[in-house]
C-alpha cells in the first residue's frame, strides 16, 4: 500500500519559487526533506519516504503545467497506485492567499495543470490540497501565477508553506477525511 502527494509546478530557474510552484515548494519545508533523495521517472523527479510504515511517493511533474498528467498517471501505474490513494497540490487562485482545503473531485477552475491530469484520467475524481496564491487585483491571471511573491505575501510565505506541511502531515497520518475536516478553507496565517 502506498500513497502518491503530487506537488505541481514548472521546470526551470525562472519559474522557481513562483506562486504557481507553490506544489514544489511546499515539499522543501517537509521535516525530513533533507533525508529525500530525489531520483528520476516518467518525465518527473520522485523520492519515496516510509512514514508509520506506509510508503509515500513525493512527486514534482517535470513536464511544464499544462502537461503534468502525462507524468502523475504513468508514475501512479508503475507503482500501483490507486486514484484514491493520489494527493495533487496545486495554487488555487479562488482562495486567498494563506488559505488552504482538501478537495476530492469536483471543478479544475481553469487550472492547466488540473486539466491535465483530468484529461489523462478521464475524469476529474481525485484529490487534492487547494494553497491559496489570491487573484491579483489587476493584470493578467498568467502575469500573477507565473510572478513571485511581493508584500506581506513575500514577508509571510515561509510561515505559509511551514504551516501547510502540518496540513499534508495530517493527511499522512490521519488521512484524507480528517484532513478535510480539519483544513477545510482554512487560514494558517491568522
Amino acid at each position: 500500500m502506498a500513497k502518491l502527494i503530487v506537488g505541481l509546478g514548472n521546470p526551470g530557474s525562472e519559474y522557481s519559487h513562483t506562486r504557481h510552484n507553490i506544489g514544489w515548494d511546499v515539499f522543501e519545508k517537509l521535516k525530513f526533506y533533507d533525508e529525500l533523495i530525489w531520483k528520476e521517472k516518467n518525465k518527473g523527479i520522485y523520492a519515496q519516504y516510509d512514514f508509520d510504515g506506509e510508503r509515500i511517493y513525493f512527486l514534482k511533474p517535470q513536464t511544464y503545467m499544462n502537461l503534468s498528467g502525462e507524468c502523475v498517471i504513468p508514475f501512479a501505474n508503475f507503482f500501483k497506485i490507486d486514484k484514491s490513494d493520489i494527493l495533487v497540490i496545486h495554487d488555487e487562485l479562488d482562495l486567498n492567499f494563506g488559505v488552504v482545503a482538501f478537495k476530492d473531485g469536483g471543478g479544475l477552475a481553469g487550472h492547466n495543470g488540473l486539466k491535465s491530469i483530468a484529461a489523462q484520467y478521464g475524469d476529474q475524481n481525485f484529490k487534492r490540497l487547494r494553497m491559496g496564491i489570491g487573484r491579483p487585483q489587476h493584470g493578467s491571471v498568467s502575469d500573477w501565477v507565473l510572478g513571485r511573491y511581493h508584500g506581506d505575501d513575500a514577508i509571510a510565505i515561509d510561515t505559509y508553506l511551514e504551516k501547510a506541511v502540518r496540513a499534508i502531515e495530517t493527511y499522512m497520518k490521519s488521512g484524507f477525511t480528517i484532513a478535510l475536516q480539519r483544513y477545510n478553507k482554512k487560514n494558517l496565517l491568522k
